[in-house]
């Protein structure tokens, strides 16, 4: 059964369209420091949603398409390995990062891991699209 991928697609585009307005340099610099910084946290409250569908994704298509009991109980580094075995992702460990930056956003707010989340959801966005375009391939 195709999996419904909307959700995912719509995350991506809301991310893609955030992340543009905030390297906008001329209208982040037009900004005050509220605005950038309520614009950056918007980047990294849309990198937490579109990889908290990335990863139940990948967690529905192994289960629609390997087995129903495929992903039960794994560890998200063994999710990512089995979605890297399917082809859905290239790079486990670059998953992890993901991962490893979805966690500290759960912290209490300190704005030097929000700096370091804001930066690896721009790295984020382009392979989210990738998984997007792999799920399509093979939505069936």
């Amino acid at each position: 059964m195709p999996l419904d991928l909307d959700s995912l697609r719509n995350a991506i585009v809301a991310l893609r369209a955030v992340q543009a307005k905030s390297e906008d340099t001329t209208f982040m610099a037009a900004q005050d420091q509220v605005t950038r910084e309520a614009i950056r946290s918007g980047v990294i409250q849309h990198f937490e949603f579109t990889y908290e569908l990335s990863w139940k994704f990948i967690r529905r298509w192994l289960e629609e398409n390997i087995g129903r009991d495929s992903a039960d109980g794994v560890s998200r580094r063994e999710l990512f390995r089995m979605g890297a075995e399917n082809r859905l992702i290239d790079d486990v460990a670059v998953w992890m990062r993901y991962h490893g930056a979805r966690n500290d956003t759960s912290y209490t707010y300190n704005i030097s891991v929000a700096a370091k989340v804001y930066t690896v959801s721009l790295d984020f966005a382009h392979d989210a699209g990738r998984l997007l375009a792999a799920l399509e391939a093979r939505n069936d």
